[in-house]
């Protein structure tokens, strides 16, 4: 029997089916046994009748949960009071036939019933492999990777052109310090991990591939600060024979059309385009938001465009560190070789 994915047994009343997944709870009424199965499209009630599946009854007497199982069955359909409206499989559940461990569990050190922020992150992390398997953590990573796929296909339709660039490369002018790699073939030479495609990306422009888009892997050597990172995922593109206008309109469309893709709220249709002197006048920096405090809870998202950036900046005392020059009052507002 092939293996069916739980989110088809709502449509299977009345077949025979087989689903392999987690035990994400287990519950005894009576003498039957309960079993909330997951896989990675969603959760089912199973029950074990001991009186019409005895063996399957003694294998389910050592299951705990996040036990992986393979179970064989009958899909019925729930009498109308027991419907549980809170899942799309509510109107059926399987009558256990069959029922085997594929791999046992210990106790996890954690609840992965719950979104998980009750729990320290240290603990989290250090049981990653875990707390990916709650709900929450595998919406947001499909949220992901669909909004990731929306912008792809968006670019796509622009003629841009997706093209992977190196990872191992040189050091150049960026706005942290670059992580390093040896070199085993040149001893006391090193490789540089990009901090961005940005030379690369130029090239590709004079190759004359014109449209060019990727979601690199940035690393930077950053100081320990709550809004840094050592890596992160970016959008990354660029454009021959533009102007800044048609920039902004591409990638103002390109952002829409991601958002819309999986059901985002925006608050402006078109992104407002503030200066970077309007903006220190009006918010006292040049990153604002635009949202009421009611569209934040709802999350709406507020887009907008900074421009005419000047090239210098007053260096804050607070920020003087090995970064800046301390003998300087000025610095640049944005990494000028970006």
């Amino acid at each position: 029997m092939q293996r069916t994915l739980i989110k088809d047994t709502a449509s299977k009343a009345g077949e025979d089916v087989m689903l392999k997944g987690w035990v994400e709870v287990r519950r005894d009424h009576g003498k039957l046994v309960f079993l909330d199965i997951r896989d990675r499209s969603g959760i089912v009630q199973a029950v074990v009748i001991p009186q019409t599946s005895p063996a399957a009854y003694e294998v389910a007497q050592a299951i705990r949960p996040e036990f992986v199982v393979e179970i064989a069955g009958k899909v019925n359909k729930r009498p109308e009071k027991n419907i549980n409206k809170d899942i799309p499989t509510g109107t059926v559940e399987i009558e256990v036939k069959s029922l085997n461990i594929l791999s046992r569990s210990e106790t996890p050190p954690f609840d992965l019933t719950t979104d998980g922020l009750e729990i320290g992150e240290e603990v989290r992390l250090r049981y990653r492999y875990l707390d990916l398997r709650r709900k929450r953590m595998q919406e947001n990573l499909r949220l992901r990777s669909d909004y990731m796929q929306a912008l792809r296909q968006a670019l796509i339709k622009k003629d841009f052109v997706e093209i992977e660039t190196p990872l191992l490369t040189k050091t150049t002018m960026e706005g942290a310090r670059d992580f390093i790699v040896p070199s085993r073939f040149q001893p006391g030479k090193f490789y540089a991990l990009p901090q961005s495609p940005q030379q690369y990306k130029q090239l590709l422009m004079v190759a004359g591939f014109e449209r060019y888009f990727q979601f690199p892997h940035c690393l930077r050597d950053e100081d320990l600060r709550a809004d840094r990172g050592f890596e992160h995922t970016q959008l990354d593109l660029e454009m021959s024979f533009v102007t800044r206008e048609e920039v902004m309109q591409a990638v103002e469309e390109v952002v829409k059309e991601g958002v819309k893709a999986v059901g985002g709220k925006l608050k402006d249709e078109t992104f407002p385009v503030v200066s970077y002197r309007a903006a220190m006048d009006k918010y006292g920096a040049d990153k604002f938001d635009l949202r009421t405090e009611a569209e934040k809870k709802n999350g709406v998202l507020a887009f907008a465009w900074v421009t005419d950036f000047p090239f210098f900046r007053p260096v804050n005392k607070e920020e003087i560190s090995d970064k800046f020059d301390s003998k300087s009052e000025w610095t640049f507002t944005h990494n000028p070789f970006c």
